[in-house]
């Protein structure tokens, strides 16, 4: 998973494990750990696709303590270059973080993540980040505070996305809908520290999810970017996923 949650049940694979990622912690034992699997036909992340707009296998391993701590590690395949031009196959990434609620309304969560590209070069980066949830409302922000791109070789200024000093401002509305149906808006904006060439920009979405029980959850999402320096065609993609 990656810094933001998914925002429906399936919106993106993020392992900023969000506000209610704890709860199931909260039952007579403390301890709970818990997995997830899921096949994605575009893997999309923050308005942008890291497949090409191809498929997408991924899973994941969590930890939650009854106390709001928890930690966990998520895996997907990908598909776009490094910064020296070759293939990049796999993302691995690892957070933790400690959430509470503080009444039926409202939480809160604070998380670190490293997303890694074991694969690829100078494309690793972390954030620290937080998110607030009232109702059916969620707001956050995320931090990088390193990326192998700071000064690499090789590697200008102007290219140097997901490095030291980027921001990234996200806010969703979820709400239950009737037939066990669920509604995702879902939008944010990148504030990248070097904006040479246009690299800032805003995107947005929606899914609609259904859950099937045993069989899990499956959805239909739409993401799309506001800025013609990216690739600004609308992006529609199901997806299923299973917790164990």
């Amino acid at each position: 998973m990656k810094p933001t949650h998914i925002g429906s049940a399936l919106a993106v694979g993020a392992l900023a494990i969000s506000a209610g990622a704890f709860q199931a912690a909260m039952a007579e034992d403390p301890h709970s750990i818990s997995a997830n699997i899921g096949v994605v036909s575009n893997y999309i992340w923050r308005g942008q696709t890291q497949t090409d707009n191809q498929p997408a296998v991924q899973g994941g391993l969590d930890y939650a303590h009854a106390s709001g701590f928890h930690a966990g590690t998520w895996l997907s395949n990908v598909d776009f270059l490094d910064s020296e031009g070759n293939d990049t196959n796999y993302e691995l990434d690892v957070a933790a973080g400690f959430g509470q609620s503080i009444n039926d309304d409202f939480s809160y969560d604070l998380n670190a993540i490293y997303i890694a590209y074991p694969d690829g070069r100078d494309l690793d980066f972390a954030e620290i980040g937080g998110s607030a949830t009232y109702k059916w409302l969620t707001t956050g922000i995320a931090y990088t505070v390193y990326g192998q791109a700071d000064n690499a070789p090789g590697v200008a200024d102007s290219e140097a996305l997901y490095i030291q000093g980027d921001l990234y401002y996200h806010a969703a509305l979820d709400f239950a809908l009737p037939y066990n149906l669920g509604l995702n808006l879902h939008g944010g904006y990148y504030d990248f520290r070097y904006n040479e060439g246009g690299n800032d920009y805003g995107h947005w979405g929606a899914s609609i999810s259904r859950e099937a029980g045993d069989f899990g959850t499956f959805s239909f999402n739409y993401d799309q970017i506001g800025r013609d320096t990216y690739d600004e065609d609308p992006k529609l993609w199901i997806g299923w996923n299973k917790e164990f």
